[in-house]
């Protein structure tokens, strides 16, 4: 009866919700894959491309010198699908004081790189790399990538679980692995400390004491909510299931089941496992579209999704009655979808994926990012090379 009545109660909630829209702010991008902005004499946005570039957009018009240019320094990816390059960005706090801003990159050597560069007047420094943490990964997928600020002031970092396929080495439940996991550290001069309230500072055992969270297969996506600090991250499943875990601002060293789960499901269902030892996600959906039919453009209309990308809850002003709920999507298949989280159960769940389509009106759309601005306004990012800001329905 409690399964039931949660299942009608996603189902079944009255819907109280604007149409969105994305309204293209530039089409001029190779390979985006996330973006933010601040707001100086005007806004500037920072768009992020995987070969190593980070772009700048400035009064709607694209720059043509790119903020910072790590290509020489980046994997480039150089097959369909391939994981590696420059991944991540998140501007210091301080950033129109001080100039730091952050980037997680796989280097040529296949090796995660957290740093920090610094920067004077909107151009980066590349002398000025200073390397906070470097993680060997074992092989070329599942390398996470995301940084983000926390409320806390902290850099939290994401990790995969190394790769391959089935995390075969089991990193994701092993503490003494930073894989699989989401980190929290405090950026200094030359290096980093461990906060002191980390979950496994004070422990005896071999467990990092960097890690915040663990049993993750490659969190891409993850955020805070600007109202409260509760966490959400999307984590890319493996073969069934593709899901959204969430942590509420007061918790911290959550175990989020991988590879023992997926999704809420034991991972190898021949052997059982104990469900209750690990943290749920607040919302699953099948991983029924095929990655490789992605690859090749072939639209999967009816499916799913076959790779999760984690959103923001939305904050801003320009569309009130979206106001509160987690909007997020899928790359496979470029759904996109929010829902209102009330004490943990999800409530109002929409999908706005026909309105997004129709107002980009691309041939294809492989999202492989939102972003959030300075005023907590979302961008929406095509792979293949847009980048959009949702914005309220337009008749």
């Amino acid at each position: 009866m409690y399964i039931f009545y949660i299942t009608c109660l996603i189902v079944f909630s009255d819907f109280t919700y604007s149409q969105i829209q994305a309204e293209k702010i530039t089409d001029l991008l190779d390979k985006p894959i996330y973006a933010t902005s601040i707001m100086l004499d005007a806004e500037i946005i920072f768009v992020v491309e995987q070969d190593g570039l980070i772009k700048l957009i400035k009064d709607l018009e694209l720059a043509e010198t790119p903020f910072l240019d790590i290509t020489d320094r980046v994997q480039t990816p150089f097959y369909p699908g391939d994981e590696r390059g420059l991944l991540g960005f998140a501007l210091d706090p301080e950033f129109k004081k001080n100039g730091f801003f952050y980037v997680n990159y796989v280097d040529q050597n296949n090796t995660s790189i957290i740093s920090r560069f610094s920067s004077t007047n909107l151009i980066a420094n590349k002398s000025t790399e200073r390397y906070m943490l470097k993680v060997e990964q074992p092989y070329s997928n599942h390398n996470g990538g995301h940084l983000a600020f926390g409320p806390d002031g902290y850099l939290y970092i994401s990790l995969g679980d190394g790769g391959s396929a089935g995390d075969p080495e089991g990193r994701g439940q092993n503490l003494n692995s930073l894989l699989g996991k989401i980190l929290r550290i405090e950026p200094k001069e030359n290096s980093y400390e461990i906060p002191l309230d980390n979950p496994f500072y004070n422990t005896d055992n071999s467990a990092k004491k960097e890690i915040w969270h663990s049993g993750l297969r490659n969190v891409w996506r993850f955020s805070f909510d600007r109202l409260n600090g509760d966490m959400y991250m999307g984590d890319v499943g493996q073969n069934n299931w593709e899901e959204i875990n969430y942590q509420e601002s007061n918790q911290k060293g959550i175990n989020y089941g991988w590879n023992i789960m997926e999704g809420k499901h034991c991972f190898n269902p021949e052997v059982s496992c104990d469900s209750l030892l690990y943290e749920h996600p607040i919302y699953e959906y099948p991983n029924n579209a095929n990655y490789i039919k992605t690859l090749i453009g072939l639209k999967q209309a009816n499916r799913d999704g076959c790779s999760v990308t984690g959103g923001y809850v939305y904050r801003g002003d320009k569309m009130p009655e979206m106001y509160g709920r987690y909007i997020f999507g899928d790359y496979c298949t470029g759904k996109v979808w929010s829902f209102s989280n009330i004490n943990g159960l999800i409530q109002n769940f929409k999908d706005h994926t026909a309105d997004i389509t129709k107002s980009m009106g691309e041939k294809s759309f492989y999202l492989s990012s939102f972003g959030e601005d300075y005023n907590g306004e979302l961008f929406l990012i095509n792979y293949n090379g847009s980048l959009y800001r949702i914005i309220p329905f337009k008749k």
